[in-house]
Formats: C-alpha cells, sequence, structure tokens
C-alpha cells in the first residue's frame, strides 16, 4: 500500500516471503527477505559502507544494531561475536521476525529480536552499530539517539552511518550540541556519499 513504511510498526501488505543470498563477515549466506520492510532486495549501500568501515566489535557484552531491519547488522554483529549477546531493535515486527528466521537459518542463538521497549532498562551496551531511520523525521530521530547513546558502557562507540545529503552533518552537529561533555563525536569516515558517524562515551 503507498502509505506504508518501513517504520511502520505492523506492515499492511500481504507477507511475501523471499531467498536470496548475502555476504556477511566475509561468508555468503541464503537469507530471508520480505516486503513491507527496509531494502528487501539487498543489502543497503548505507548498511555495506558501515559494515566496511567499523572496526572488529567487541567479544562480549551486549551489542546492540538499532534499526535492525532485516538483520544485516545484527547477523553480522552476531557472526563476529559468538559469545556476545546482540540485540536487534526495531519497531517494525516484520523485520523483527525475519530476524529470528535468519538468525536461526545461520545457527545463532546470541541474537535477541526486540521492539524498544521489550529492551530491559538497566542493559549497557558495549557498541551500537546503526543505519538510524532518517527518514522517520528529524524529532523523532533525535528522540531515538537521546534514548539509546545514553546507554552505551563508559569507554564504549556507537557508530552510526548517515547519507550526506540527507542530514549527516546537521546531525553530527546536533549531537555535539546536545549531548555532554562525557560524550565526543567524530567523523570517522566518508564513503559513497556515506558518512560513519562515531559516538564515544568516555
Amino acid at each position: 500500500m503507498a502509505s506504508e513504511h518501513y517504520f511502520s510498526s505492523s506492515p499492511e501488505s500481504e507477507l511475501k516471503l523471499r531467498q536470496f543470498h548475502a555476504r556477511l563477515a566475509g561468508h555468503t549466506y541464503e537469507l530471508t527477505t520480505a516486503n513491507g520492510i527496509f531494502s528487501p532486495e539487498r543489502i543497503d549501500v548505507g548498511t555495506q559502507v558501515l559494515l566496511g568501515g567499523v572496526p572488529t566489535p567487541p567479544p562480549g557484552g551486549n551489542l546492540l544494531d538499532l534499526g535492525c531491519g532485516w538483520g544485516p547488522i545484527a547477523l553480522t554483529l552476531a557472526l563476529e561475536s559468538p559469545r556476545a549477546t546482540i540485540w536487534a531493535v526495531d519497531v517494525n515486527q516484520r523485520a523483527l521476525d525475519l530476524v529470528r528466521r535468519n538468525a536461526e537459518a545461520l545457527g545463532l542463538t546470541n541474537v535477541n529480536a526486540s521492539l524498544p521497549e521489550d529492551v530491559p532498562e538497566d542493559i549497557r551496551f558495549m557498541t551500537i552499530w546503526s543505519n538510524p531511520p532518517i527518514r522517520v523525521g528529524k524529532n523523532e530521530l533525535h528522540g531515538l539517539l537521546e534514548m539509546w547513546i545514553p546507554r552505551l558502557e563508559p569507554g564504549s562507540d556507537a557508530w552510526l552511518v548517515v547519507q550526506r545529503n540527507l542530514g549527516s552533518d546537521s546531525l553530527h552537529r546536533w549531537m555535539q550540541a546536545t549531548f555532554p561533555e562525557e560524550y565526543t563525536f567524530t567523523r570517522a569516515s566518508t564513503n559513497k556519499g556515506y558518512r560513519i558517524l562515531r559516538a564515544r562515551k568516555h
């Protein structure tokens, strides 16, 4: 339906599953996507830029994929850090179902696909990797980051990929102006029209 967005909580279109092959953590896997979610045909360019530009994730602790979609970031975290607990967070129930399906297909038992409100409030994250949902609008996006970035462990980083022409530089300035002095925000890299922004909690 025309008004349906990937950030709808319950897509109303009829579910149409599709299989495709994607390369994650250096290996190719057969995965499942569907309509009514973000980038169902492929790993989108922003996510590719993020996965190619971040350091190896921490080997343990809680790791967060914020706005997980069908799961390329969460699955990569789970494959690279099998002893960590991966939280794949999205508002789209169909996306969460696909993350669970793909994690099971890959034999990954360390992925929790969850609605934001279902993540226990006392959990803190050793890293956050996110291709955040820019198109939800500035206020929604700012609220999302104000909710999750403070849940970084001290000494840990969040890595956000944002398209340059969709406001990466203004988002960078907003974060610098909004968060307290214990945080620093830097532009880690630029590739294919995307910026990777690094948020560090000291």
